[in-house]
């Protein structure tokens, strides 16, 4: 299945690719274009857009992109990535919903990855999914531990 968003990735649309590839479809196809150009392009290629205004798979009042697809895919069950969408929350918008204090490291490490000077979307999502796999680890061990908010809490 294809899947398109808004070119210049950062958090929210690394995190939802990650996301999709790892517990909803491992054959994914992404594709990055122009805002204003995703749901035309989402037609023409039959893809599910994310990440934009006005679509299922976007931000809900304070809720982001990833918890959308949580949601939306039932992953919700595995605490682990509850606790990761409340982190990419907290690092992809003003963090009132959750307070989450390991978001404020993710932007950082977001924000580096956009100076690294990779040749395009794809790349730098590549290049940028060990820190979603790592955040994962550290999710499901603060689970493991009992402490299903994180361990700066």
């Amino acid at each position: 299945m294809k899947w398109i968003t808004r070119k210049h990735v950062k958090v929210d649309r690394v995190a939802c690719p990650w996301l999709i590839r790892k517990f909803v479809e491992p054959e994914a196809e992404f594709y990055f274009v122009p805002a204003e150009q995703v749901m035309s392009e989402a037609q023409r290629l039959g893809a599910i857009p994310f990440d934009v205004p006005g679509v299922e798979l976007g931000h809900h009042g304070k809720e982001c992109s990833f918890e959308a697809i949580l949601k939306k895919y039932k992953l919700t069950g595995d605490a682990a990535l509850v606790l990761l969408g409340k982190i990419v929350n907290g690092a992809d918008t003003d963090n009132s919903l959750w307070q989450q204090p390991e978001g404020a490291g993710l932007n950082a490490i977001a924000e580096g990855f956009r100076h690294l000077h990779f040749r395009d979307d794809h790349e730098i999502s590549a290049a940028e999914w060990v820190v979603y796999d790592a955040l994962y680890a550290y999710c499901q061990e603060m689970v493991r531990r009992g402490k299903p908010n994180g361990a700066f809490r």
